[in-house]
């Protein structure tokens, strides 16, 4: 039986959500699974991966196959790289001590540049919103700076039909 390691669709139309899943490569996309992996939100920025990187690399070293949105998953999470390390030391290339160093090691690398994605956008996001109070404070006090000599002149014009009432008065 051929396995793959795919997506499974759920979510309401227009916010997709994903199931990471190891299924019979003949099952329909959100049919029959073996196993649940994970999940994936590309909702959010950044994306939200769930994954059960153990579990992955044991589907992986038993010959399941990922379609091309899973490999990107599962070497964004480091799964693939984990099985690389793992046939490094089946080989005997490595010890598992030095191999979950490494792996260790690239998942403090990788943490470092999501945080720093995240923070560039809250700052992104925050400069965003103090560029646009500036530019609204702007136009508020543009239209104040216009209304003010209007209502300036009011009291003038206003002074000067009373005299003339007045003046008017006066004569009759």
């Amino acid at each position: 039986m051929p396995v793959k390691i795919r997506l499974q669709r759920h979510g309401k139309k227009g916010k997709p959500y994903y199931w990471i899943v190891a299924a019979d490569a003949r099952a329909k996309r959100d049919g029959k699974y073996l196993e649940k992996l994970g999940a994936y939100n590309p909702n959010t920025n950044p994306a939200t991966v769930e994954l059960d990187v153990d579990g992955a690399v044991k589907w992986l070293q038993n010959g399941a196959q990922p379609t091309d949105t899973a490999r990107a998953l599962l070497s964004y999470k480091g799964a693939l790289l984990k099985n690389h390390l793992a046939g490094g030391v089946k080989k005997g290339a490595l010890t598992e001590e030095q191999a979950q160093a490494k792996f260790d090691a690239w998942l403090e690398e990788k943490g470092a540049k999501i945080q720093a994605k995240a923070d560039g956008l809250t700052e992104a996001k925050a400069k965003a919103k103090a560029e646009a109070l500036a530019a609204e404070k702007a136009v508020n006090d543009a239209r104040i700076a216009a209304a003010a000599p209007v209502e300036e002149e009011a009291p003038e014009a206003e002074a000067q039909v009373e005299d003339e009432v007045t003046a008017s008065n006066e004569e009759e």
